[in-house]
């Protein structure tokens, strides 16, 4: 099994591609490269999602490596009020967050169908799910690739593909640290919100990667999965 996971120099994508190496051949792709360089020299590929050049060398790669599970984690947040909104950073969230997967997907999917078998993992958010004050970009591309799941999971279920995606809640990693640092919250009021009152760890979310992997997860396709500690349940 050939596995690429995207945005693997660190956080969740690090501990996804590390607990995936049991499975197969684990390929991954960041901007650092010097965060990459422990999976080999043979299995990382330097890649700025938000370049459109990069990106279709990245799909290339896919091709070459016949990549049979594409997990989309590579992500981008902004913390900021709707006026504030600029248009670069509209289009770069985009092109990160929304378009990258799509593409990627897309490339994916062609050696996928040849095989009979495939598995398209996005790593969405719960900010997809219930929407996120003053991260409203972030929120719109999640909820994207809830949607994207959907009709590719719909397209591609004859073909031995499926398509979901994870919507971790806060997670305990620094881009986590990060996202508190900048809310108008402290870490103690966001555990107050959450029913488990925890933050996730990566390894649950890589857990679930490699669950959806599985063949018992074959019949799971076209869904939003939410591992949240309980925060999207209500209050």
């Amino acid at each position: 099994m050939n596995i690429l996971v995207t945005g693997a120099s660190k956080g969740i994508g690090k501990i996804i591609a590390k607990e995936l190496q049991s499975l197969g051949n684990v390929f991954v792709t960041a901007r650092n490269e010097d965060a990459l360089l422990d999976f080999g020299t043979e299995n990382y590929f330097v890649c700025d999602l938000a370049k459109e050049e990069d990106l279709i060398r990245l799909g290339d790669f896919i091709g070459e490596k016949k990549i049979d599970v594409l997990v989309n984690n590579a992500g981008e947040y902004v913390y900021q009020a709707v006026e504030q909104t600029q248009l670069d950073t509209l289009e770069h969230m985009l092109c990160v967050n929304l378009r990258a997967p799509i593409y990627l997907a897309k490339r994916a999917c062609l050696n996928m169908k040849k095989n009979g078998f495939g598995r398209i993992i996005n790593i969405g958010s719960i900010s997809g799910v219930m929407g996120e004050a003053n991260a409203s970009i972030y929120s719109a591309t999640k909820a994207g690739l809830i949607g994207f799941s959907k009709a590719a999971g719909l397209e591609l279920a004859e073909y031995g593909i499926t398509v979901n995606t994870i919507n971790p809640g806060w997670v305990d990693t620094e881009l986590g640290q990060k996202s508190i640092e900048e809310s108008e919250f402290t870490k103690d009021e966001i555990l107050e919100c959450i029913p488990q009152r925890r933050f996730v760890a990566p390894v649950e979310v890589a857990g679930l990667v490699k669950y959806l992997i599985a063949d018992e997860a074959k019949g799971i396709t076209g869904q939003s999965i939410n591992l949240c500690a309980g925060l999207s349940v209500g209050i």
